[in-house]
């Protein structure tokens, strides 16, 4: 429990799944987490989100089902953030935290400060759009790496994605597979995991999100004749499922060719006891702890020698690393230390809100 004021928060969470998610969907297993430690801290959390709410938070729907058939489509985005106007309206709030893409751009018209997360890449059209917030909002980078490739946004600060650690399980004995996780795009890497872990005679299971029609033809095209012995597809997988994979599996293989900006993943097999071989892309420096928690690679040849003395490391050690770094009780505090940040250069809400609760407290 903190002991300064609570504070009131709107989240906004993206409109394409529950939360918390049952399989993929890293933005809202973080938003998850987040909301339900805010409220275990003593905050009021009102979270703006589709379908069912399988949080401590309060909650307020924009669709009663989530929209993930329509992922990636503007509608959606557009009709959640539509929603938002009407529902803000109805709540007293110190912030409001925005998770989704179109919902940032109606924070000009408010009065209440706007803590926006960029869960997207900050270089090329995405990088025009958050320019186009400065101003307005107050950015939040999840990696210091995405901070250093646009440092004329109006950062906040870097808070780096968390996970609710002890809700995953350890495990210090590992089968021989080496594990992906993710979805299947060009720029995850699965031809490199599935070249590297051959070539490195390593069983490899490739757990991947495939439902939209570019990724379903990717997968037709690229990545179905590239399996075989050794190379078990599983598809998407649920939660349940996701965590036994990443308890057994001898590490997370992630070898990107992109500048991801977190990759909530490594954290999770971490937690667990695994560790990561992964390109040097994007966070990836900044999450794994070369030769501790796992290998930073500096290209996909590198990956085979990688897979071949990943078992020379310590569960343990991975399993503390991420209770030290990347717990959500770290990430809630930081967070509330941006909202107060946020609000404090906002007077006139502070003044508006603490003059509503004394009254409300008369």
């Amino acid at each position: 429990m903190s002991s300064v004021t609570p504070l009131r928060v709107a989240m906004i969470a993206p409109p394409w799944f529950e939360l918390p998610p049952s399989g993929y969907g890293g933005t809202e297993a973080m938003c998850a987490d987040l909301a339900n430690r805010l409220v275990a801290r003593g905050n009021h959390v009102v979270l703006v989100g589709v379908g069912r709410n399988g949080t401590a938070a309060e909650f307020r729907a924009t669709w009663d089902r989530p929209q993930s058939d329509r992922m990636g489509q503007g509608i959606p985005e557009v009709v959640h953030a539509a929603a938002l106007p009407a529902i803000l309206s109805d709540l007293e709030v110190d912030v409001v935290h925005d998770h989704s893409l179109a919902g940032p751009l109606l924070a000009r018209g408010r009065s209440v400060p706007t803590v926006v997360t960029t869960h997207s890449p900050v270089t090329g059209e995405m990088g025009r759009y958050y320019r186009g917030l400065n101003g307005s909002v107050h950015l939040v980078a999840v990696s210091n790496t995405q901070r250093r490739l646009a440092p004329d946004l109006d950062w906040a600060g870097t808070v780096h994605n968390g996970i609710d650690v002890g809700l995953f399980p350890f495990r210090r004995d590992k089968e021989d597979y080496a594990l992906f996780l993710g979805r299947t795009a060009p720029f995850k890497g699965i031809p490199e995991a599935i070249a590297a872990a051959t070539r490195a005679g390593v069983p490899l299971r490739i757990a991947a999100k495939c439902r939209e029609p570019a990724e379903r033809e990717y997968f037709r095209q690229e990545i179905r004749p590239l399996l075989g012995p050794g190379v078990e597809w599983l598809g998407e997988v649920g939660r349940e499922e996701k965590l036994e994979l990443l308890t057994a599996a001898r590490c997370l293989l992630f070898p990107i060719s992109w500048d991801e900006p977190f990759g909530l993943v490594m954290v999770e097999a971490m937690a667990c006891g695994t560790p990561v071989v992964a390109t040097r892309r994007g966070s990836v420096p900044e999450v794994v702890a070369h030769g501790e928690t796992g290998f930073v690679c500096e290209d996909h040849a590198s990956l085979v020698a990688a897979l071949r003395r990943v078992d020379r490391l310590s569960a343990e050690r991975c399993r503390a690393e991420a209770a030290r770094r990347f717990d959500v009780e770290l990430m809630a505090a930081r967070y509330e230390d941006v909202y107060r940040s946020a609000a404090a250069e906002s007077p006139h809400v502070i003044e508006a809100v603490t003059t509503t609760r004394t009254a409300a407290a008369r």
